[in-house]
């Protein structure tokens, strides 16, 4: 091999390394390595698709009920609701998106999507289109049944937001969601070990919790009083994890992020 041939191969040796640490470093990428751990090629396929980044606003929709969503995106940073408004103006959220989550889903999936997404802050996203997803999924299988798993698991969370709100205590509630909160923000990085910045506001926490905006201060100011978390205006910090955890009923393993069995 001549000095200019040795030269290309290390140009591309690098770039691909590169591609390949940048993937790695993706929020999406990493949450899907906690399912499978992602072979070069395909790190560097997720890296090429999730490159085409874009920056949306706080308070900007990106799904809107009723109207055609046509690609799937992946949020890279910040954090956004996912929520439906009812006839009435009533809103219900539904769930919080933290960085590596999937936005789209269910949305792509229907002729009009069935719910809202905004942004809560400045965000960042990677729109991905069909055609590149299927082209993903004929390449890379194992990348497809890491997707499947991840939005499979995702409904773990919807069966705890129904059982809350239809079985558990307005304090349960509370106390379950601050668990939930923590859990799923320290999985990306953005809490520590028993506090974490207030992404919500008690009116949200209302609407997410189907309590009354007065309900909810009640709750924070019990919280409070009783030494098991303080709610602040911008951050929450939870005294007492296990007191919390008995009074939540709260049990982690929805949240899991296991090994996808029998995949290698």
């Amino acid at each position: 091999m001549n000095n200019s041939a040795r030269d290309r191969v290390i140009v591309m040796t690098q770039q691909q390394t590169a591609a390949v640490t940048g993937a790695a470093r993706h929020p999406f990428v990493e949450k899907l390595n906690r399912y499978t751990v992602l072979c070069n090629e395909e790190q560097a396929t997720l890296s090429s698709l999730l490159a085409r980044t874009r920056t949306i606003h706080r308070g900007r929709d990106i799904v809107v009920q009723g109207r055609p969503h046509q690609a799937l995106q992946v949020l890279n940073d910040g954090l956004a609701l996912r929520y439906k408004i009812l006839a009435d103006g009533k809103r219900q959220i539904l769930n919080l998106v933290v960085p590596g989550d999937l936005i789209g889903l269910p949305a792509c999936m229907f002729e009009s999507a069935i719910a809202n997404v905004s942004s809560l802050t400045d965000i960042s996203v990677s729109t991905i289109e069909y055609k590149d997803l299927f082209a993903l999924f004929h390449r890379h299988p194992r990348v497809a049944i890491a997707l499947f798993w991840t939005s499979a698991r995702e409904g773990g969370v919807y069966i705890e937001r129904l059982t809350t709100i239809g079985r558990r205590t307005a304090y349960e509630r509370l106390a379950h969601l601050i668990l939930e909160l923590l859990f799923r923000l320290r999985a990306v990085g953005l809490a520590g070990p028993a506090s974490f910045e207030m992404p919500l506001t008690q009116e949200m926490l209302g609407d997410m919790l189907g309590l009354s905006l007065q309900h909810v201060n009640r709750m924070i100011r019990n919280l409070r009083e009783e030494g098991l978390a303080s709610v602040e205006v911008h951050k929450v910090t939870i005294h007492d994890m296990d007191a919390l955890v008995r009074l939540a009923g709260f049990e982690e393993i929805y949240l899991s992020q296991a090994r996808i069995p029998g995949l290698a």
